[in-house]
């Protein structure tokens, strides 16, 4: 038997660069974000950038993170925790591959509606914020998605993501 993905941490930021912190649940605003994080309010880093994109959320694994860390440790580097990625929700028994499937795809968080929008593409942010190096190469194809909220609600720790026939109607 398979184990679904599903939420295993959530965070938010509450302006750019601040310090990500661990919820146990958050308020999805369709158009918005993450009730109180830095891109629900248009505070974060990349809000001005042109042309603008949708940063309502963004997802990354924890298998990815898992693999990144491994290669940094390897070659004698600092590896990242979940909240150093600068994502807000992190998802277990998925793989990175899986997760970059989404983008165009509309899935579920919990039962709320989202569309992948693009993935997230490694910056040197996160490496900066953390005062560690070589994010960009070792999160390479594992970064994340950013997605849009579709509908309102709220999240917790252990909603399963679900998409395609998983879902029920």
């Amino acid at each position: 038997m398979t184990t679904s993905p599903q939420i295993s941490a959530i965070y938010i930021a509450p302006s750019a660069g601040a310090a990500m912190q661990a919820l146990a649940q958050a308020k999805l605003i369709p158009g918005e974000g993450i009730e109180g994080d830095r891109y629900a309010i248009g505070m974060g880093a990349f809000s001005q950038n042109l042309p603008p994109k949708i940063r309502h959320l963004s997802l990354i694994t924890q298998t990815g993170i898992a693999i990144a860390n491994e290669r940094l440790e390897a070659a004698e580097k600092l590896g990242f925790s979940a909240s150093e990625t600068r994502r807000n929700i992190v998802l277990s028994n998925i793989t990175p591959a899986q997760l970059n499937q989404l983008v165009g795809k509309i899935f579920f968080l919990g039962g709320i509606a989202l569309k992948g929008t693009e993935l997230c593409i490694p910056c040197q942010r996160p490496a900066k914020l953390a005062n560690k190096s070589n994010f960009m190469d070792a999160f390479e194809d594992r970064g994340g998605l950013r997605a849009e909220i579709l509908d309102a609600g709220v999240i917790s720790i252990g909603d399963p993501l679900t998409y395609g026939a998983e879902q029920s109607t």
